[in-house]
């Protein structure tokens, strides 16, 4: 990818994520996940974690409809690193962590890439998801006029 290709994409990269933030909505939202994460859990260890449990309610993106999420599902994403990507993944698990347990609606992940699936909390833990990098994490204003956002924050209020 040339240098001009790399700034384009980290421009636009940066205006989503500013958006997001704001609480925005975007036509074709990127977002793979919309999460209010309760628990995470690395395995093997916190210290240098191969693994990611996330707790919580998730919004998931359609894959196949560009503006689209699934219905709010508790229960747990399992997520693998990604070879060659695994420092910053980690910094993203960091980021993911740091926000758990505090109610607040995090997006991460591209709906384009990432292949999340939402599991029951008392499912065993295996075949975990490839983790995919996209626009970091974000922390997003809980705007109640924004679809996803909106149901995970009734779905938590059950």
């Amino acid at each position: 990818m040339n240098v001009f290709v790399k700034s384009v994409v980290s421009v636009c990269a940066t205006l989503v994520a500013a958006a997001l933030s704001q609480g925005v909505a975007c036509a074709s939202d990127p977002v793979g996940v919309y999460a209010i994460i309760d628990k995470v859990v690395f395995e093997p260890n916190a210290d240098a974690p191969e693994r990611i449990q996330l707790f919580g309610v998730f919004a998931v993106a359609e894959p196949s409809d560009r503006n689209n999420y699934q219905a709010p599902q508790r229960g747990y994403l399992y997520f693998t690193l990604p070879a060659g990507k695994e420092s910053v993944a980690r910094k993203e698990w960091a980021d993911l962590k740091q926000m758990s347990g505090k109610g607040q609606v995090v997006a991460f992940g591209s709906r384009f890439e990432l292949r999340a699936h939402v599991r029951k909390a008392d499912e065993k833990a295996a075949a975990p998801d490839l983790y995919q990098l996209s626009l970091g994490v974000v922390k997003v204003r809980s705007d109640p006029s924004y679809v996803p956002v909106k149901a995970l924050l009734e779905f938590e209020k059950r």
